[in-house]
């Protein structure tokens, strides 16, 4: 199926240009989404008279978005979830949830601009990208942590804060350490007093 794309759709081509896509993806995402329109003979000559007006509107709309984008980069959101000792969520970061927390943030953004590669299941820093235009999109620094206190720490080190078996085996070794010593310090006194 042969449409005129309405706006630059990655991995597809620029606006205005004439592609032939599979009419599943036009029907289902192209044409829905007013990404296209069918390339019949009375849309392209519709298409023609009105392209200066919509490169203008995608022009404003890009401006906008680069604007928003300037304020926006580099911004970092906490997430609090709750997770197993190892660092391991109970359930994903979501798109929703990014999303909500950049909104949180005073950014309005709709879970369809959060774009993520993997799903997020382990706490700690995660880079996400955000699309605010087919043109323009920016990267928000998601902080996954068990509380605000973590995600504190974890923006200032730049490293999840999750414990390994080991370390928490030594915490144990030097916690039965401390109690001997003090044990030991206690019954000092208490013989010498006993001699006297």
């Amino acid at each position: 199926m042969q449409v005129i794309l309405l706006e630059r759709v990655e991995k597809l081509g620029q606006m205005g240009d004439l592609v032939n896509v599979k009419p599943g993806y036009a029907r289902n995402f192209l044409l829905p989404q007013k990404k296209a329109m069918r390339a019949s003979e009375e849309n392209v000559k519709f298409f023609d008279a009105q392209k200066a007006q919509l490169e203008a509107a995608n022009l404003k709309a890009k401006d906008e978005a680069e604007a928003v984008a300037a304020k926006l980069d580099g911004l970092k959101v906490a997430i609090i979830r709750q997770a197993g000792d190892m660092g391991q969520l109970y359930g994903s970061v979501s798109t929703r949830d990014i999303a909500a927390a950049v909104t949180e943030a005073g950014f309005t953004i709709s879970r369809n601009q959060v774009i993520l590669d993997r799903a997020i299941k382990n706490i700690g820093l995660d880079d996400v990208v955000i699309k605010l235009h087919p043109e323009v999109s920016v990267t928000v620094v998601a902080n996954i942590a068990r509380t605000e206190e973590e995600a504190a720490i974890q923006a200032e080190t730049g490293s999840a804060m999750v414990a390994s078996e080991e370390d928490e085996a030594e915490a144990e070794e030097v916690v039965a350490e401390e109690a001997s010593e003090e044990e030991a310090t206690e019954e000092a006194p208490a013989e010498e007093e006993a001699s006297e």
